[in-house]
């Protein structure tokens, strides 16, 4: 027996320093957890040396030469000069006509991502953007001032510019934003948390809006969920397979080694550590069966191929999370510094990734419905009542749970349509391809919505299963996640309405909590 010794006081996290190379994960703990950020030494003397340059533009007066956005209009009005006088009112104008954002609001943990990213591009010190932007950005995350930035608006090219514009506008004490819960006014907001709006110098509006950092921030967020569904899938993949009495030997790591995939090889060491040790697989051992349906036997193949393609995915955000990607770049050398126009906003590289990784996450539940169907479908789920039903025909049991998992699969083939492949025209056709990058982060997000309920039906509906193997013992995995949906879902005795379980099965999801429990039996899963 251990002595109970008292709670060590909690340990502030380290602040995130920006301006140095950050990970997806990094960024989950600001958006997320609430850990703080700090501008690093070397970011602040890096934004000052490039700020010199924009300034020196800029004191030149009406003598200097157009630099686009510093004293030009903006697109297909590049060509226009704008007067010493009016470089001032031209960022707030920019910033002013850019925010035409329509749609739902971005959740609080998205505002928090995009404020991030938006300080890590300029405080890699190629913006021209003076510290007093940077520090103001800062200080939205550390008092808590969340701006207003509806969720519709973006073409991905150049840059998420209707996002990023109402991001701006609170910067500079207009639009709204949300303080303590409560939505506001901007200048009220900043007001109460004791921060003073910025007046935007030459140069500033267009830094912070020119990016891909509203795609990049729903894109990183939801590719961490993705990779936590895919440990999850395994869990519930393995918990199906005990209720319907299938085999381990499909994930022998032989047949892995000869077909080395990592995403597979990975799937199938959680199977095999899921699924020692279990009374129910040995009762089966000599049985006539031969082969497990596909979905049961080749989930390394699946699950693996979605981890493969999430992989891939998050290397390809976590370069963006540390690239410089406004426009005109400031690029320092002996001989002075050189701004250079070029096309660092363009989301392509993002658009595709997020594209492929919501056909990747998708077919989690794709492969989950199918095990659904193994479990309820009396023709394949020997030993099961019709439906897992306590008395089927009286009680239709899961019936419908396997039309919801149905509904959400069938959503999910039209959301994998890619956006990537689509463009039109904007800017007086100065902006002739676009990526549509916003549309395959916002398409993604709810594809892991729908996969997160997707895997919970799976849950709750294979827990069932396992309920009638009695007095069969499952795996000390299996055993593990069936307690952990027990202690929220209890089982089905007679019909009820199942949608109050399925939402408590995905908060266990989403909450971290299935996962814990497993490992803490089994130890640490893939």
């Amino acid at each position: 027996m251990t002595l109970s010794t008292p709670r060590a006081a909690a340990v502030a996290p380290s602040p995130l320093l920006l301006g140095r190379p950050l990970s997806l994960a990094d960024l989950e703990d600001v958006a997320r957890r609430g850990r703080p950020v700090a501008i690093c030494a070397e970011a602040r003397e890096r934004a000052e040396a490039s700020r010199r340059a924009i300034d020196a533009i800029v004191a030149a007066g009406d003598a200097a030469p157009a630099v686009y956005g510093i004293n030009t209009g903006f697109g297909a009005l590049a060509e226009t000069r704008i007067a010493d006088h009016d470089i001032r009112a031209l960022q707030r104008n920019l910033v002013r006509s850019h925010a035409c954002g329509v749609g739902p609001d971005l959740g609080e943990a998205e505002v928090r991502a995009m404020i991030v990213l938006r300080a890590q591009v300029i405080a890699l010190g190629h913006s021209g953007v003076r510290t007093e932007v940077l520090d103001l950005l800062a200080a939205l995350i550390e008092r808590g001032v969340c701006p207003r930035i509806p969720a519709q608006g973006s073409v991905g090219a150049s840059g998420d510019l209707a996002p990023l514009a109402h991001l701006a506008l609170s910067l500079i004490g207009e639009g709204e934003a949300r303080f303590e819960g409560q939505l506001m006014p901007s200048a009220v907001a900043l007001a109460k948390a004791g921060v003073a709006p910025l007046a935007l110098a030459a140069k500033e509006g267009l830094a912070l809006i020119n990016g891909t950092q509203y795609m990049t921030a729903l894109g990183a967020l939801a590719l961490r969920d993705a990779a936590a569904l895919c440990t999850v899938a395994d869990i519930a993949g393995a918990v199906s397979l005990e209720a319907l009495m299938g085999s381990k030997r499909p994930f022998d790591e032989r047949l892995m080694r000869v077909r080395p995939h990592p995403g597979q090889a990975g799937t199938a060491g959680n199977l095999r550590t899921l699924l020692g040790g279990s009374e129910i697989m040995q009762s089966h051992a000599d049985c006539p069966r031969v082969q497990d349906a596909y979905s049961l036997r080749c989930m390394p193949q699946v699950h693996g191929a979605t981890r493969d393609a999430l992989a891939w995915a998050t290397e390809v955000l976590t370069r963006e999370v540390n690239s410089v990607t406004d426009n005109p770049t400031v690029f320092l050398g002996e001989g002075g510094a050189e701004l250079l126009s070029g096309g660092n906003f363009h989301g392509q590289p993002v658009a595709l990734a997020l594209d492929l990784a919501a056909m990747a996450a998708a077919e989690l539940a794709n492969i989950s419905e199918r095990r659904v169907e193994q479990l309820v479908n009396p023709a394949l789920s020997t030993g099961l009542t019709p439906f897992l039903a306590p008395r089927s025909g009286l009680h239709s049991g899961f019936m419908i749970a396997q039309v919801a998992s149905a509904s959400l699969v069938s959503e999910n083939k039209v959301l994998c349509h890619p956006a990537s492949v689509d463009s039109i025209p904007s800017s007086a056709g100065r902006e002739d391809h676009v990526s549509m990058g916003s549309i395959s982060a916002r398409k993604l997000s709810q594809v892991i919505e729908n996969v997160r309920s997707s895997l919970a039906i799976e849950l709750i509906t294979a827990a069932q299963g396992v309920d009638q193997r009695r007095p069969l013992r499952p795996s000390a995995g299996v055993a593990a996640a069936h307690a952990a949906i027990r202690r929220v879902v209890p089982e089905l005795l007679e019909d009820r309405p199942l949608y109050l379980d399925i939402a408590a099965a995905t908060e266990l999801i989403r909450s971290g909590a299935l996962i814990a429990a497993v490992e803490e039996a089994v130890g640490s899963l893939n």
